[in-house]
């Protein structure tokens, strides 16, 4: 019933239980069980086979949603009007036997055919945009949860180290003050050169202010350093009985005043202690 080519309007016209309309063609297959029903109880059985297609169609379409009808529910939809459409006939004693009832095609009305494609259409670009957004948010929560992890394992490693070093300071605080109470003046004085070791170790050159002579003193520590070392050439005797050239003699100067700011040095070092 229906078909392409012999297609109904007022019958392929159908309305669902969402309020919407949809083009339904469907046919209909059947086989005499009764020929003295079939020639005797109808007037006209083959338009009451139509009719009652139609009926339960309609009333199968009429229970049913707009997408249900045009996409996974044709095969239910056929068993169920098969089903109606042979109790109807049963009733009408029309001696047929309905052998299969096949979906054709179903589709919104030509009217409003591109309305609803687009509204196809926007719902698959919906589903495939949630599916994407699914895929992102399943590649970036594990890499955000692991960045969190190794954050807070590196944070409580730093508290352990930080809580650590203080408690070795305060230890070592305490030990200190101990000793300072048994002896305050030694335990100053060794305060005081592991200090100044600490801060000229990285210290290439000193200033000295003389308090007395008003005169300012310049101490290269690195070449104190490279003089002082084991493998570094003797220095020469400035008194030997060597024939001193004019030459020579501006050369000594530098040495000579590198020892005495190193004594000066010293001297006002120990003036100054307590």
């Amino acid at each position: 019933q229906n078909n392409v080519k012999s297609k109904v309007l007022s019958e392929a016209l159908m309305l669902t239980d969402d309020e919407n309309i949809v083009d339904l063609q469907f046919s209909v297959q059947y086989l005499l069980k009764d020929p003295e029903d079939y020639l005797f109880m109808n007037r006209n059985p083959d338009e009451a086979v139509m009719q009652a297609a139609e009926t339960a169609m309609r009333e199968i379409v009429g229970k049913s949603k707009m997408d249900f009808v045009l996409y996974e529910g044709r095969a239910e939809i056929a068993v169920r009007a098969t089903k109606l459409m042979q109790e109807i006939l049963d009733r009408y004693k029309t001696g047929i036997n309905v052998s299969k009832l096949n979906m054709q095609n179903a589709q919104p009305p030509e009217q409003v055919q591109a309305a609803f494609d687009d509204a196809v259409k926007a719902g698959q670009d919906r589903e495939r945009l949630k599916n994407e957004g699914q895929a992102y948010a399943n590649d970036v929560i594990p890499k955000a949860r692991g960045v969190a992890s190794r954050l807070t394992e590196e944070a409580e490693g730093y508290k352990q180290r930080v809580v650590a070093n203080a408690q070795g300071d305060a230890a070592r605080f305490s030990q200190i003050l101990v000793e300072y109470s048994k002896a305050p003046q030694v335990t100053r004085e060794r305060l005081y050169q592991d200090a100044m070791q600490q801060i000229l170790s990285s210290t290439t050159k000193v200033m000295v202010d003389d308090k007395n002579g008003g005169n300012l003193l310049y101490l290269p520590l690195d070449k104190l350093m490279q003089l002082a070392a084991p493998g570094a050439p003797a220095l020469p005797d400035p008194m030997a009985a060597t024939p001193a050239t004019p030459a020579a003699a501006p050369a000594a100067a530098p040495q000579e005043n590198l020892f005495r700011s190193r004594e000066a040095f010293r001297t006002r070092d120990r003036e100054e202690r307590p």
